[in-house]
């Protein structure tokens, strides 16, 4: 037997050289993704450490939230660290504003229940100051179970709370533009408009999209030179301000008046450049303050200067006048009666009166002088470079003839007035405008005094004239209450045949402290002061009673005439006033005349015919009295239902001698013997003047030849006693009975 030798196993170094270099494998294996692992970490480390930087340059901090806890996980910045974060964690309700919880827990919801796709809203979180800041939140979930529900949300938080305040200011500055009622336009450098509001857009009447982006130029006018609007722009862009007056243009081309106020602002960053421009609409505020202006220094009715412009023309006129040594005059004008006109015709035709009486004075005294309107009917003229005082006087002169030709008013109708007129002087007379206005207005209430429709040149008696006429104003007002008045009567005679046939009932006032007044002194006061109405009346019950008592005599047939002022025929229910006195008296009508002036028919006679008819229609007869001395018409007189013309004494006195009067009287009773008209001479003093009036067909004579005025009882005896051819002692003994 042979036994075997020792096997030799070539394969067990084999595996176990296997097995070495398999461990070997494993372990460069392990080392290299333990090394992976570690450079893996480093690169997640790094990205994470990124994203914090990144998150920090943006002002985004991160955030995670676990849904089930509640707790927030969060980056915030580390007040150690220019730029560095830290992790800090905290359930969200502790730092969450307790007025933002609910929307935070509804946003919530919506975001968990699918109603949106990610989570977002801006709530005020605390800023580990003590204070609270705005954030704004955002983020999606990053976690789900296993049916999908969120477990885990991330997402990033941006601090707002600078950005809200400035939206919030810039939506206040919106709408507070947007409510402005002042234009705001804003425009680049170029001066184009950037943004307006809508202010602008309703003052200019252009669209948003026709302004924007054109040039400011759009709304410029002609009334300003293109330099001006250079010289604008040259001065914001060195001062950064312009603030003026502009006048713009309208779409519509219409233009308005603009208070501007521009201001440059500049960008501190870029430079860049803006204007903002502030228009106001000045038009109507300026178009008032010229209305206000021209009724502080102009009549409106008129369009003359008032007393302001006249004070301030006259001041600058006698400071020139001062420094020239030259004179100037005021003339002071009232139009005579205009108030019984105004009152007869209504206000409206005495605006018209006042109006053509304002352009005949301008036109009379030139555009060179300044002619002013006082207020109701009184005007002034201012005289410069007068070379001597009677340059005044004939200024004055040629305004009384240019009244001559009647005014012509709107409708047609032609209205006679004539100015009374009072002058100053400087220096002669005052030095200050107050001064020479109160003189002037003081020699024109002479001028009213002398029988108006004249002038007067002021001087230093006059003033006592006004004392005096304020004290009969006064004394005046009493007269009826102490019984001062009286009357007094002047015989009337017919010529063929010769007798008596009525009486002037004539008035007369005795004052215990100033004696017997005359009529032309207190008759014109008591016209102005309308106390005539009371006088009046009592005069025409008065003659009445006194004709009455005659009556009783035996004088059945006597008249009466009594004067009515144009005060008492254009005011009041002056037929109802005779009516009553004629039944409360107990005389027929046609016993009393009343007399009325020429010159007050004649300037309202179409008004005053209707008033007129009805005293004729009482069956009381009218005369016109003073004839000759107003404005003759006969066209008017036709018209008129007078029965009876008187002729003034004034073209009797010269009779028969003088050739003027000689011609006129004749032909005044021609005249109105051709309209079936009664003529009675007045002011008849010498039997000349007599015989040459009864030869030339005068009805009646009036006068001192046959009795100057009586009181009741003896121009009664006169009256009764009366025959042709007189009796001894008497001056109508030489007359005889005249056919």
């Amino acid at each position: 037997m042979i036994e075997p030798s020792p096997v030799h196993v070539p394969g067990a170094a084999a595996l176990i050289a296997l097995l070495l270099a398999l461990i070997v494998t494993l372990l460069v294996v392990l080392l290299r993704r333990r090394s992976s692992e570690r450079a893996y970490v480093a690169e997640i480390d790094d990205r994470r450490e990124r994203l914090k930087l990144a998150l920090w340059a943006t002002g985004e901090r991160y955030w995670d939230y676990d849904v089930a806890s509640g707790q927030l996980r969060r980056l915030i910045d580390d007040a150690a660290g220019d730029a560095g974060t830290v992790e800090d964690s905290a359930p969200v309700e502790t730092l969450l504003h307790p007025d933002d919880q609910p929307l935070a827990r509804e946003t919530l919801r919506r975001y968990l229940d699918g109603e949106t796709g990610r989570y977002q809203a801006q709530v005020r979180v605390r800023d580990g100051a003590g204070g609270w800041a705005w954030m704004r939140v955002r983020g999606r979930a990053v976690a789900r179970d296993a049916h999908g529900h969120v477990l885990r949300i991330a997402g990033t938080a941006l601090n707002i709370t600078a950005t809200r305040e400035a939206e919030r200011e810039r939506q206040i500055a919106a709408a507070v533009l947007r409510s402005m009622s002042e234009a705001v336009a804003v425009l680049d450098a170029d001066f184009r408009y950037v943004s307006v509001n809508p202010a602008f857009l309703r003052m200019s009447g252009y669209a948003e999209t026709e302004v924007l982006g054109r040039s400011a130029s759009l709304v410029d006018t002609t009334r300003h030179e293109a330099a001006f609007h250079r010289q604008i722009r040259v001065q914001a862009a060195q001062q950064g301000q312009w603030s003026g007056e502009v006048w713009q243009r309208r779409k519509d081309g219409d233009e308005l008046l603009t208070a501007l106020e521009l201001r440059t602002v500049r960008d501190a960053d870029d430079g860049s450049v803006l204007h903002v421009c502030v228009f106001n609409d000045i038009t109507q505020q300026k178009r008032t303050e010229q209305e206000l202006r021209y009724l502080a220094n102009f009549d409106t009715l008129t369009s003359l200067p008032n007393r302001s412009l006249l004070s301030e023309r006259l001041s600058r006129a006698i400071v020139r006048a001062h420094r020239q040594d030259s004179r100037l005059a005021v003339l002071f004008l009232d139009l005579d009666r205009f108030k019984d006109i105004n009152d007869s015709l209504g206000h409206a035709a005495g605006d018209r009166i006042l109006r053509a009486a304002a352009v005949r004075l301008q036109q009379t005294v030139g555009e060179h002088h300044t002619v002013a309107r006082l207020g109701g009917d009184e005007f002034t003229v201012v005289l410069e470079d007068l070379a001597q005082p009677h340059d005044a006087e004939r200024m004055a002169r040629e305004i009384i003839n240019a009244f001559e030709a009647p005014l012509q008013l709107d409708d047609r109708r032609e209205v006679s007035i004539s100015p009374s007129i009072g002058i100053s002087l400087y220096p002669d007379h005052a030095q200050v405008p107050t001064e020479l206005l109160k003189q002037a207005d003081t020699a024109m209430y002479q001028a009213k005094a002398a029988g108006r429709r004249t002038y007067m040149r002021y001087d230093d008696n006059m003033d006592l004239a006004v004392r005096q006429r304020a004290t009969v104003s006064g004394a005046l007002r009493k007269v009826l209450d102490r019984g001062e008045l009286r009357l007094v009567f002047q015989p009337r005679m017919s010529l063929a045949p010769a007798r008596i046939t009525g009486v002037e009932a004539l008035l007369r006032w005795s004052s215990p402290e100033h004696g017997d007044i005359p009529p032309s002194e207190f008759i014109p006061i008591a016209e102005e002061s309308g106390l005539i109405l009371e006088i009046g009346e009592w005069v025409l019950r008065e003659a009445c009673l006194v004709l009455q008592r005659w009556r009783q005599h035996g004088l059945d047939e006597m008249t009466v005439s009594v004067n009515v002022s144009v005060l008492q025929l254009l005011r009041g229910d002056f037929t109802g006033v005779v009516a009553r006195v004629l039944a409360d008296v107990g005389i027929p009508p046609h016993l009393l005349e009343l007399e009325l002036t020429e010159s007050v028919l004649m300037a309202n006679a179409e008004q005053t015919a209707a008033r007129l008819q009805a005293f004729r229609a009482l069956g009381v007869s009218l005369a016109i009295d003073d004839f000759g001395t107003g404005y003759s018409s006969l066209a008017y007189l036709k018209r008129l239902p007078i029965t009876t013309i008187k002729i003034d004494k004034a073209f009797v006195d010269g009779l028969p001698h003088d050739a003027e009067d000689a011609a006129i009287t004749p032909t005044i009773v021609a005249m109105a013997h051709s309209l079936g008209l009664r003529v009675v001479a007045e002011g008849v003093e010498t039997e000349a003047q007599m015989r040459f009036l009864a030869e030339r067909g005068c009805d009646e004579i009036q006068g001192f030849w046959i009795s100057p005025p009586l009181d009741a009882l003896q121009c009664l005896a006169f009256v009764r006693n009366w025959r042709p051819e007189g009796t001894p002692g008497t001056r109508h003994e030489r007359i005889p009975a005249l056919p």
